[in-house]
């Protein structure tokens, strides 16, 4: 990896990713440019239907990284910083390739309008996609095993559903709807209601019910937490933030349409407890 390219993925990832930028600096500091090449091709897959603004153009953009995790486009994936970065970390680390081809299918969701069917297509949909991040980072800083993989699903999927509340508001703006519909229909909440702003009581109840979904999946990535190698826990530190934010979302006076976040210093302070302290990490 060129120091152009591990540089360039370095800084898009403090830009684009802060919590695992510096959760990344808990890691042994010769493991870290791998794991910022994987961040930054997050970053970039994450946010295709920004960029593209058009379903086509995004699908486009997402055959070429397809392509160039298969092999494929090889000259124009070394002018490309992340992709040059990102295929050195593939074959230093012999990463499996099918995990990437399946988190990049599994992002066609967002270029379209299509609302989240069920919660088991939501969290298929966050297993492709935030659990392969996380188990693949384990890859990076350990060899995987059954516990890493079991971990990373469950950890994976907490923070992917916790990402979805977070940033409801600005997907409900373009009417963009991640919230699983049949527990949207267990509590007659209506799709536009969501899209029109209105925060009514069968909705605030598909959110509550959305919120104990994720922290059972905290929990049991909280009990699984204690027998990961030790060597992969930096790149579980980003679940540490999810508790936190749950707990904003259940204040009193809670608007799902307003901005919900846990501050940057306790979101820095959250991160360097856990990493003294790895079963605060999912702490119930």
């Amino acid at each position: 990896m060129t120091a152009d390219a591990g540089g360039y993925c370095e800084q898009l990832v403090r830009e684009a990713d802060k919590d695992r930028f510096l959760a990344t600096l808990f890691a042994p500091a010769e493991r870290r440019p791998a794991l910022f090449s994987l961040y930054a091709f997050n970053a970039e897959i994450a946010r295709v239907r920004d960029i593209a603004r058009e379903p086509m153009p995004g699908e486009i953009r997402l055959q070429w990284w397809r392509e160039v995790v298969e092999g494929g486009r090889s000259e124009e994936a070394r002018a490309h910083p992340v992709a040059a970065a990102l295929l050195d970390t593939i074959a230093h680390h012999r990463l499996p390739a099918q995990p990437f081809s399946d988190l990049i299918d599994a992002r066609t969701f967002d270029l379209y309008d299509d609302p989240m069917p069920s919660l088991l297509h939501g969290e298929a949909y966050a297993a492709k996609t935030s659990s392969t991040i996380f188990e693949l980072a384990g890859m990076i800083l350990a060899e995987s095993d059954a516990v890493v993989g079991n971990l990373a699903r469950h950890a994976g999927i907490a923070h992917a559903l916790a990402e979805h509340l977070r940033l409801f508001p600005r997907h409900a703006a373009r009417r963009q709807l991640f919230i699983p519909l049949d527990i949207l229909r267990r509590y007659g909440a209506n799709p536009e209601d969501v899209f029109a702003g209105r925060s009514t009581a069968q909705l605030r109840a598909t959110l509550a019910e959305m919120r104990l979904h994720i922290r059972g999946h905290l929990a049991a990535a909280g009990d699984l937490l204690a027998t990961a190698p030790a060597a992969t826990l930096p790149a579980f530190l980003p679940i540490a933030l999810v508790r936190p934010l749950l707990k904003r979302m259940e204040r009193r006076g809670y608007d799902p349409f307003g901005t919900v976040d846990v501050p940057q210093w306790r979101r820095q302070w959250t991160l360097w407890r856990a990493a003294r302290r790895p079963r605060a990490m999912a702490e119930r």
